[in-house]
């Protein structure tokens, strides 16, 4: 019964809280017309006034053309004041305003038909242009209708034109009129994938000079929201009626307010509402491994037109980061993969985060959006979401002339001379085409630039957004990586992640490679491309992934890396991925050459550098699974000779954070020490770091194999493949090692040359099952042979999580007390 009580009440919270006002200040848009036509009254609707056209108001003009004020003799008594006037316009006439802040506007138009003695609203057939853009062509209606229509005003003065269709006996009409100017992020100025049979391309430059109708505004799970809850006064009608398999839906809701952060979405991009609703998938009656997609259908013209879609997301099902993964399709295309929203909102729980799309409708009649679990998914953490969509007509841009002005002859003189250049063109041609077939036979087929929007921001050349210590010798052509992957093909994506795709490839030479190309719209990589390259161009190690090179030639940012066959380590410990288990050697191998590579990152410079994103999915194998340390975007150098840390902000992946870094904010290089220890139990317990699907005091792993690990019973709680296949003093070894990689206190854990010692140790216990003392490993230098060292813990004296002095290191709190902070502040 409890079960069923707890939604119900979630739910009616969330019904009440959407009707009620934001608490978030208000935006205030710098031009804000509201006009109430026919109308001598002011009106209040929604909190907003809207004047009525015959006062006058200062800034807006009404063109001298013949028109009416009109009043409904019948109002309906459910009717909005704003629906009992009108104006009908028998010729061509106009609004004019003044605008003060050029840019982007939202224009919205009224009609509610209604019967008077003199017209019959219902008969009205016209068209409307907005500054010279055909914005609506025949138009009539017999229903209450809103038109919003979404676009750049570069312009002093703007007019919206109403021209009837018959200029001799018909007539236009409207009943109010809205033009606001709205924040810059609504439409963003960077190029748009276009998700069709071609697959993703990346095509449309500057959205934001395309006129957008609103076709569909829609809160997914959700109670419709009217503009009195949205900041831009916007409606958003529930999602129920569009739903395909309504069975296949279920309601999420949530009660906390979206952690919006910079760089994601806004309160104006869409209203906490939308983002505290979601549908997910409902598997409540279904087995756990079952994979299937919620769709919908969203009605559309049946011709030809091209659509703007918006996606809202915002994780509130997820019980910590990075346990969702999914795909969204559009129109039955493929249009992202494997979505990671902790990895695109900066590894923030429940913050909004929208994607933006462009495509054409086929005929159908519907845009078709579904979502669905992805390959990347476990079996017990199979989900999918979305919170809200918005889909927009891409109004084509024909400049109108019918009302008699002198752009005509303008316009015509300038047509006869683009056609007569364009004949010119069409005559050279061929010749073109003869000269260079042969010279372009052999190259692919150009693409548009992705135009990665933050470089942008930085300007300049290429060389100006890369240290001087880079080596020319890693730039590579942009032609030359689209031919080594076939112009991007999508058959050879190999993963994605928040930098973008990455695609297998084969440059000259049959050199195999991994190429990560960065993703329009996601601003956010810049940091991560430059410390990729200044890492990798100065290093070079077995077991460190290699840079091939890198390519930022028209605005792009792509980064080619070795090819690594077999992928990263967590696919062959757990998931769905269907590879043969590991040896308990081959896991020790694995974690040897792992470990290697981090030894030579600390001390293979002076001031050594600090990986800071351990885990197995930055532990990569190659086609004889020796595996090499991946994904340096995090990196950071170490401290100076006479400092003992880094202080910096907090970056890592949950679960893997070195708890003393969490709560001082001071790197070194045991943070990477507690990361790879947690990668040890990962490896022997064949299970991820987090789990928020088991108990609570299973869900942290390292917390949990720790408990097992002092107890000596490690051997209980290890992979059921490995069960009888480790030699005790091998697995007694490994847990040692990993238990002081996670020590609570830094100073407490070994340094990457210990770790290392310590692994080979359990591997040559492994194969001999004896003891090995130092002197007989003489593979490995002295220097590399320090047993494990108990250090006397140092007196704390930095701050507490809570605030208060550290005294002397007792009052720090514990690795539980910072996972269950965590978690807290995740909406655990």
């Amino acid at each position: 019964m409890e079960t069923k009580i707890i939604p119900f009440l979630c739910i009616a919270f969330s019904l009440i809280y959407s009707s009620l006002p934001s608490l978030s200040t208000a935006f205030t848009p710098r031009d804000n017309y509201l006009i109430s036509c026919g109308s001598s009254a002011n009106i209040t609707v929604d909190n907003r006034l809207f004047v009525g056209d015959l006062t006058k108001p200062i800034s807006i003009s009404l063109s001298s053309g013949e028109s009416v004020p009109l009043t409904n003799p019948n109002p309906s008594p459910n009717s909005t004041q704003l629906y009992q006037t009108a104006r009908v316009f028998t010729t061509a006439s106009s609004y004019k305003f003044n605008i003060k802040q050029t840019g982007k506007h939202l224009v919205r138009l009224h009609f509610f038909p209604f019967i008077s003695q003199q017209y019959n609203l219902n008969n009205a057939n016209f068209s409307v242009l907005a500054n010279g853009f055909s914005i609506l062509t025949d138009f009539s209606t017999r229903n209450n209708v809103i038109k919003e229509f979404a676009m750049m005003v570069n312009v002093s003065a703007f007019e919206v034109l109403f021209v009837p269709t018959n200029p001799n006996s018909g007539f236009a009409f409207v009943n109010a009129v809205e033009v606001f100017s709205v924040p810059s992020d609504v439409i963003l100025e960077y190029e748009a994938r276009l998700i069709g049979s071609d697959g993703v391309v990346e095509v449309f430059g500057n959205m934001s000079s395309y006129v957008l109708e609103t076709v569909h505004r829609i809160n997914v799970g959700g109670p419709k929201l009217t503009p009195f809850n949205d900041t831009l006064w916007r409606t958003w009608i529930p999602d129920e009626d569009f739903l395909v398999l309504k069975s296949a839906a279920k309601i999420a809701t949530t009660t906390d307010a979206p952690n919006y952060q910079k760089g994601g979405a806004s309160r104006e991009i869409a209203p906490d509402n939308v983002y505290m609703t979601a549908q997910q998938m409902n598997r409540d009656n279904l087995n756990t491994a079952s994979m299937f997609n919620i769709t919908w259908n969203f009605p559309v013209d049946s011709g030809v037109a091209r659509y703007f879609v918006r996606l809202h997301f915002c994780d509130i099902v997820s019980q910590s980061l990075n346990q969702l993964y999914f795909d969204v399709y559009i129109n039955g295309f493929v249009g992202y993969k494997d979505v990671d929203l902790s990895t695109l909102t900066f590894h923030l729980f429940a913050s909004p985060y929208y994607i933006d799309s462009v495509v054409d409708s086929d005929g159908s009649g519907v845009v078709r959006i579904s979502v669905g679990p992805s390959e990347l998914s476990s079996p017990l953490r199979m989900n999918a979401i979305l919170n809200g969509v918005e889909i927009m007509k891409m109004v084509n841009f024909v400049e109108g002339s019918n009302t008699g002005s002198k752009k005509t002859s303008t316009w015509v003189l300038a047509g006869s001379i683009v056609g007569a250049f364009a004949l010119l063109c069409l005559l050279a041609v061929p010749f073109l085409l003869i000269l260079r077939q042969r010279k372009q036979k052999r190259r692919p087929k150009p693409v548009e630039s992705m135009g990665w929007t933050p470089l942008r921001v930085y300007g300049g050349s290429s060389n100006s957004r890369l240290s001087e210590g880079t080596s020319l010798a890693l730039r590579i052509p942009f032609e030359e990586i689209q031919m080594a992957t076939n112009n991007f093909d999508r058959k050879l994506i190999i993963g994605s992640g928040g930098f973008g795709m990455v695609y297998k490839g084969v440059l000259k030479e049959n050199v195999k490679v991994a190429v990560k190309r960065g993703v329009p719209g996601s601003r956010q990589g810049l940091p991560e491309f430059q410390s990729e390259i200044t890492v990798l161009s100065k290093i070079r190690h077995h077991h460190l992934v290699s840079l091939v090179g890198y390519c930022e030639e028209q605005s792009e940012m792509i980064l080619v890396y070795e090819y690594m066959e077999k992928g990263p380590l967590k696919k062959h410990l757990y998931g769905s991925s269907g590879l043969p288990p590991l040896s308990w050697k081959q896991r020790l191998e694995i974690c040897i050459g792992a470990a290697r590579g981090l030894h030579y990152l600390h001390t293979g410079s002076a001031q050594g550098i600090i990986h800071r994103d351990i885990k197995s999915t930055n532990i990569l194998l190659d086609e004889n699974y020796v595996s090499k340390v991946a994904d340096f975007g995090l990196s950071r150098s170490g401290p100076c000779l006479d400092e003992t840390h880094v202080s910096t902000g907090v970056k890592g992946s949950f679960g893997y954070l070195d708890p003393e870094y969490f709560r001082r904010q001071q790197l070194t290089d045991k943070s990477d020490v507690y990361s790879f220890g947690v990668v040890l139990f990962e490896v022997v317990c064949a299970r991820p770091a987090v789990d928020p699907l088991l108990e609570r005091d299973q869900v942290n792993l390292a917390e949990w194999a720790m408990e097992w690990q002092k107890k000596g019973l490690l051997d209980q709680v290890i992979d059921p493949y490995l069960m009888g296949k480790i030699k005790p003093s091998s697995l007694q070894k490994f847990g040692e090692t990993a238990e002081k990689c996670v020590a609570e206190y830094g100073v407490d854990r070994p340094t990457m040359g210990d770790v290392l010692w310590n692994l080979e140790h359990a591997l040559q216990l492994q194969e001999t099952g004896s003891q090995r003392e130092h002197q007989e490993h003489s593979c490995i230098s002295a220097p590399e042979l320090p047993t494990f060292r108990t250090v006397p813990r140092v007196p704390s004296r930095h701050v507490g999580i809570d605030g208060r002095n550290g005294g002397d290191g007792h009052s720090d709190i514990t690795t539980s007390q910072v996972f269950s902070q965590l978690m807290h502040n995740n909406g655990r």
